[in-house]
């Protein structure tokens, strides 16, 4: 920014009809008013100069007696004409400082402008992402109610599991969105997957799985269970979410617990593609980061791809989670950023209760990358 290189590099742009934002707008009525006060400096001093000039004309003129009048007259009309140049130059610097402040206040909302678009693109991600993981717990609970599941845990033998598998396989056919989908009994072993070509999960036991352990806790059908993002052994160590139901006796709402289904769903295929399809120019991609974090600023989704091994934090991380929907403006990881923010609205009552963040670089305040 401001180098001579940068400079000729927007007048030529200018002349080839580029298009620019409004902080390049900015940058090229800093360019102009900085020249403009450099050429009313030259004149200053120019007409500083024949000030000088005339007053010492006028003084010889004056000990010239009779013969130098014609020089006094010379002199006058140099300190009038000097006078005027100063009243002009005076003006020119009101000029000057009205553009500089058009350009203060062009900043000032272009600023405003970048953090709210950023606002409202994290918003739409996370509430993409809201909508979508809705459908999830929709699903678990519908299918924990399938007859096929129930009777996988009740009769408890090797037909009864085998059907159970070929119904959760067509299920997958028809939800591509999961990896696999398990049925554990109420001690954790797995009896039956709809994928075991793939995962050969039968046997493996999840009692201490967080999505085992939630759904086996619901009180009736209307609730579920849930694990974060994780890279689970379930599904060759894929990222992955999993969302859990009680499958109950009979399928009564209330009935006792039998055991659990758990859908594994892929993060990834939802998440990275919703990141990626972020509505912004391929310009701006090389300058921005997108992310998905929980509340701590640990990463579950990332433009860096660095889910689940990197956190964010800077100054003023906790103010700006903290609300619904904000940015800000700092110096992160060395460069001038804009922070802008969304937490999760929620959708139908379920909300992932997530961040979604998109971290935009202005300019470099001293060489450094982006990322953490």
């Amino acid at each position: 920014m401001g180098s001579v290189k940068s400079k000729d590099m927007s007048t030529t742009q200018i002349q080839q009809g580029k298009k620019f934002t409004l902080e390049e707008v900015v940058e090229f009525i800093d360019l102009i008013a900085e020249k403009l006060n450099s050429a009313i400096d030259k004149v200053d001093d120019v007409n500083h100069k024949t000030h000088v000039l005339s007053v010492n004309a006028s003084i010889e003129a004056a000990r010239a007696g009779t013969y130098g009048r014609p020089f006094g007259i010379v002199a006058t009309n140099m300190s009038e004409l000097s006078e005027e140049t100063s009243k002009i130059t005076d003006n020119m610097r009101k000029d000057t400082k009205e553009i500089i402040n058009v350009g203060n206040m062009i900043k000032t909302q272009s600023k405003e402008f970048r953090g709210n678009r950023l606002t409202d693109l994290a918003l739409v991600n996370i509430d993409l992402i809201d909508r979508n993981l809705y459908e999830r717990t929709a699903d678990v609970r519908w299918w924990a109610t399938d007859s096929n599941v129930i009777d996988a845990l009740t009769k408890k033998n090797q037909d009864a599991c085998d059907v159970a598998s070929k119904r959760l396989g067509v299920i997958l056919q028809a939800y591509t969105v999961y990896y696999d989908l398990v049925i554990a009994d109420v001690s954790g072993n797995i009896v039956s997957n709809g994928n075991p070509e793939k995962f050969p999960s039968r046997g493996l036991n999840v009692s201490d799985s967080r999505w085992f352990v939630s759904a086996m806790n619901t009180k009736n059908s209307g609730q579920f269970g849930f694990e974060s993002v994780h890279r689970s052994s379930l599904v060759s160590n894929n990222l992955c979410l999993i969302y859990s139901a009680a499958v109950r006796e009979n399928g009564d709402p209330k009935g006792q617990i039998i055991g659990v289904l758990g859908v594994i769903f892929k993060w990834e295929s939802l998440a990275q593609t919703v990141i990626v399809h972020t509505p912004i120019s391929e310009d701006e991609k090389k300058n921005t980061r997108i992310c998905i974090v929980d509340d701590s600023g640990l990463i579950l989704a990332d433009s860096d791809g660095k889910m689940l091994r990197d956190s964010l934090d800077f100054d003023q991380k906790t103010s700006l989670l903290s609300e619904k929907k904000n940015h800000i403006f700092i110096e992160y990881c060395g460069l001038n950023c804009c922070i802008a923010h969304a937490l999760s609205p929620g959708f139908e009552g379920y909300s992932t209760g997530w961040h979604s963040i998109i971290i935009q670089k202005l300019g470099t305040a001293k060489k450094a990358k982006l990322v953490k």
